[in-house]
Parts: C-alpha cells; sequence; structure tokens
C-alpha cells in the first residue's frame, strides 16, 4: 500500500493520476497547505521543501518502506514499480523524461507564477502578470506546435510528461490563467483527449470538495507563501 500525502493543487493531481492510470492501491493523506499542515514536523521529515505531493511506499524496494518527494520523482518511482508508462526503448525512455523535466522545470514554475499573480499576490503588480503570463503564452505555444505533429507529448504514445502536463492545463486552471485554448488547437486536442480518460477524472476528483483555486483569506496566504 502506498500512502500519499496530498491536497488537490496541480502537482497534488499528478500523483494521483498516475496512481490511477497506474492501477496502485493507494490511501491519501490529507496535507491542508491552506492551514499551513505541510509545515509541521513530520511533514517535513517526508518532503525536506515541504510541498505535497510525497508517498510513502510501504512495500517498497527489497519490501521495505521507501518515501519519494517531488511529484516527477515520484512519477518516475511509480512508473518503474508498476512497469507501465516506462518505456523500454532507451530512446523512447529518454523523450518521456525530457518532457517530464520540461513540465517540471518550464510549465510548472511558470504557470503556477502566473498563477500567483492573477490569483493569490495581495495586490495587483503589472510586471508579474506580463512577465510569467507571457511566459505561460509561450509555453502553450510551444506545446501547441509539437503537439501538430505527434498525438502526445513525448510522442505517439501517453505518458509520464502527459499526465503530469495535463493538471496544469486542466480548465479551473486555464480560468485561471486566462488562458484562451482556443488559440491553441492541438493542446486543445490534446487535453480533450486527456481528459475523456476515465483514471484521469478519477485523479482528478479526489478530494475536489475541498479544491479552491485563488482569492486566498490572510491565514491562507500566510500558511501557503509566509508572511510579508
Amino acid at each position: 500500500m502506498i500512502d500519499l500525502y496530498y491536497w488537490p493543487t496541480p502537482n497534488g493531481h499528478k500523483a494521483t493520476i498516475a496512481l490511477e492510470e497506474m492501477g496502485l492501491a493507494y490511501t491519501v493523506k490529507a496535507v491542508n497547505i491552506l492551514a499551513g499542515e505541510q509545515h509541521t514536523p513530520d511533514f517535513a521529515a517526508l518532503s525536506p521543501n515541504t510541498r505535497i505531493p510525497a508517498i510513502v511506499d510501504h512495500d517498497g524496494p527489497a519490501g521495505a518502506p521507501h518515501t519519494a518527494f517531488e511529484s516527477g520523482a515520484i512519477l518516475i518511482y511509480l512508473a518503474e514499480k508498476s512497469g507501465r508508462f516506462w518505456p523500454a526503448d532507451a530512446a523512447a525512455r529518454s523523450d518521456v523524461i525530457q518532457w517530464l523535466f520540461f513540465q517540471c522545470a518550464n510549465v510548472g514554475p511558470m504557470f503556477g507564477q502566473c498563477g500567483h499573480f492573477r490569483g493569490y499576490a495581495p495586490e495587483r503588480i503589472e510586471y508579474g502578470i506580463n512577465r510569467y503570463c507571457g511566459e505561460t503564452v509561450k509555453l502553450y505555444g510551444v506545446m501547441d506546435r509539437v503537439l501538430a505533429a505527434r498525438e502526445y507529448l513525448a510522442g505517439a504514445d501517453y505518458s509520464l510528461a502527459d499526465m503530469a502536463t495535463y493538471p496544469w492545463c486542466a480548465p479551473k486552471i486555464r480560468a485561471l490563467h486566462d488562458i484562451d485554448i482556443d488559440r491553441f488547437p492541438n493542446v486543445k486536442r490534446w487535453a480533450s483527449a486527456i481528459e475523456s480518460r476515465p483514471a484521469v477524472q478519477r485523479g482528478m476528483a479526489v478530494m475536489g470538495d475541498v479544491m479552491k483555486i485563488g482569492n486566498p483569506d490572510e491565514t491562507a496566504r500566510a500558511a501557503l507563501f509566509g508572511k510579508p
């Protein structure tokens, strides 16, 4: 059994989608990041940067418990454990890793900052909006060009790269980022295909009743970003 330390955010959804797609049994351990639960010593022992998600696999390598943090690393660990979505061919595996790193190094940080300045900052800062939301539009363009020539980000097959990237392009997040998906028809086609997958729907629904996007109160803002 895998314990998933989780809150319904794009990075949290990466883990739930992967677990559902791979058919791995898991138990959700809620970490309310709006109340500061990510900063407790117990959680920091699992995730040193105090970010969700984290996992504890009670049947890890050699049967020993294994802890993993950082969503991209969790996806790779789960793929290796399950033997699914992890190509045996070295070139195909490299393609998946490249696009997974594209998400972790580009999509997550830039989209996250766009969302911060549009929906979480205590005051409107035009420079931050222009800088990070401009980068978000640019990255949508990168994906749209690539998806014009292939079905999924890493090629013909659905992969970890798609599981990692889709939650950052889901409808509620697009609305926060003020993205007109019709400007990016290939991303729109790709997102629609992923949204139709039952495992994705199950993963996105985990704790969906408490999901909150934007407009935090002062307690939540302090828990998320620290006191000014």
